[in-house]
């Protein structure tokens, strides 16, 4: 059971690194190319469409990064198992006080600040999930080697 958690984490984790950056490298910044004209319908339908790619994974992710915390193979450093819980927390702290406010904001109208502030604060999540992905990697790593 513990190996399936491991690898289900993996999964869940690497999809989000590569959301992560895609989102940073070339969604937010192609923001500011939308235009004020539709730019507050295309924020609505972002923030809908966006949720439901990466709610469920990050969901997946959350359970997972917490089963290993009661069923960590004996391989897997319980430091590691826990440096990944804290990273996560951050990135979802990060999601919930810094960019969703920001994403709110926006969705009334275009504002270059805003934007510009959701690309920098966004490293925040994404240096956070790729130390993850980095992580995950590594207890798949230690579980098979």
């Amino acid at each position: 059971m513990a190996e399936i958690i491991v690898l289900v984490h993996l999964a869940a984790t690497l999809f989000m690194v590569g959301v992560i950056w895609f989102v940073q490298v070339v969604h937010y910044p192609l923001f500011a190319g939308v235009g004020r004209d539709g730019w507050v319908g295309y924020a609505g339908l972002h923030v809908r469409r966006t949720g439901w790619v990466v709610g469920p994974p990050m969901l997946v992710e959350a359970v997972s990064a917490v089963g290993l915390v009661f069923v960590r193979p004996a391989t897997i450093p319980p430091g590691w198992v826990w440096l990944g819980l804290l990273l996560l927390a951050v990135v979802w702290l990060s999601t919930s006080l810094v960019q969703v406010p920001r994403h709110r904001r926006l969705e009334h109208g275009f504002d270059a600040g805003a934007a510009r502030s959701l690309v920098v604060s966004n490293w925040v999540r994404t240096t956070g999930w790729t130390v993850r992905g980095a992580l995950a990697l590594a207890m798949v790593a230690r579980l098979v080697g």
